[in-house]
C-alpha cells in the first residue's frame, strides 16, 4: 500500500515537474517582447477610447506613436499636455497643437426655420433619407435635430436645442465622433479660439434661402468685401472662413444682413 503511494507521488512529482520545465521553455522561446516606451506612452493617453485619432483605442495608438506610425501630438482628446509628455518620453518635440472643438454649421432652429410638414416617426438623422424631402424642414442642408450626434458623442458635449445640435465647448474633445455621425455633413472642427463662425452650410440660392430660413447665408458677398484680411470666400452660395487668415476683427459679423455669422 505505501509502496503504491510513494510510486503515484513520484509519477505525479514528476509529470509536474516536467510540466513546468516545458511551460517554462515554450515561455522563453514564445515571448511577446514588450516595447517599454509604448508602455509609457499608453500611461500618458487619457484612456478614452474615442478612436478620434483614428486607431483602435488608446492601446492601438500607443503602439502607433511608439512605432512611429503617429506622432506624439496624435490624441485628440489629450492635446497639448499629453503631447508634451509623450514627446518627452521619445524625445521629440511635440509641435504646437491647435485646440480645436466640433462646431455645426446651421443656426436654424424652431423658431428660424420654415417647415414643410409635421413629422411624427422615428426620431433620428439617419433615418430621414427615408422621409419625403429628407425631413420636415425646407432647408434640406440644415440640421435635422434628431440627435444622431448626440448618441454618437462619448463626452455628452453636443445637445439638442430649439431643435438643432449645439456643442458645449468646454466639454468638447474634438474626438470627431459627432462629425462622422451627422448625415448632412454640418459638423466640423474648429480651432477653439476662433469668435465668428458661418452658422449656414445651404447651397441654395438667395430667394430660396430666405422664404426656409431667416438666418441662413443668401450670398450677398458683403461679408467677403468688408473682410480686411481677405479671409472670406462666397463659394457655391455660402461664405468660408479661412480660420488661419481670420484676426477675429468681427466686421463679417457687423455686415451679415442675414445674422448668419455667428460669435
Amino acid at each position: 500500500m505505501i509502496q503504491g503511494i510513494i510510486i503515484a507521488a513520484v509519477l505525479v512529482g514528476g509529470t509536474g515537474l516536467f510540466i513546468g520545465i516545458f511551460l517554462g521553455i515554450a515561455g522563453k522561446k514564445f515571448a511577446v517582447e514588450i516595447d517599454e516606451k509604448e508602455i509609457a506612452v499608453r500611461e500618458e493617453l487619457p484612456g478614452n477610447n474615442c478612436g478620434g485619432c483614428g486607431f483602435p483605442g488608446c492601446d492601438g495608438l500607443a503602439k502607433a506613436i511608439a512605432s512611429g506610425e503617429a506622432p506624439v501630438n496624435a490624441c485628440p482628446v489629450g492635446g497639448a499636455p499629453v503631447a508634451a509628455k509623450i514627446g518627452a518620453i521619445l524625445g521629440q518635440d511635440a509641435g504646437e497643437a491647435v485646440h480645436r472643438v466640433a462646431f455645426v454649421k446651421c443656426a436654424g432652429d424652431c423658431e428660424k426655420t420654415t417647415k414643410s410638414y409635421q413629422y411624427t416617426g422615428v426620431e433620428d438623422c439617419t433615418m430621414m433619407q427615408f422621409i419625403p424631402g429628407g425631413g420636415e424642414k425646407a432647408c434640406k442642408y440644415g440640421c435635422l435635430g434628431y440627435g444622431s450626434c448626440v448618441k454618437a458623442c462619448p463626452f455628452d458635449a453636443i445637445h439638442i436645442v430649439n431643435g438643432i445640435a449645439v456643442v458645449d465647448k468646454e466639454a468638447c474633445k474634438a474626438c470627431g465622433k459627432c462629425v462622422d455621425a451627422c448625415p448632412k455633413h454640418l459638423i466640423e472642427l474648429v480651432p477653439y479660439e476662433q469668435k465668428y463662425l458661418v452658422a449656414c452650410s445651404s447651397k441654395d440660392k438667395g430667394k430660396a434661402v430666405m422664404n426656409a430660413c431667416k438666418v441662413g447665408c443668401i450670398a450677398c458677398k458683403k461679408c467677403e468685401k468688408d473682410c480686411p484680411a481677405g479671409a472670406i470666400t462666397v463659394t457655391d452660395n455660402i461664405a468660408h472662413i479661412d480660420y488661419e487668415k481670420c484676426t477675429n476683427c468681427g466686421k463679417c459679423k457687423d455686415s451679415c444682413p442675414r445674422l448668419g455669422i455667428i460669435q
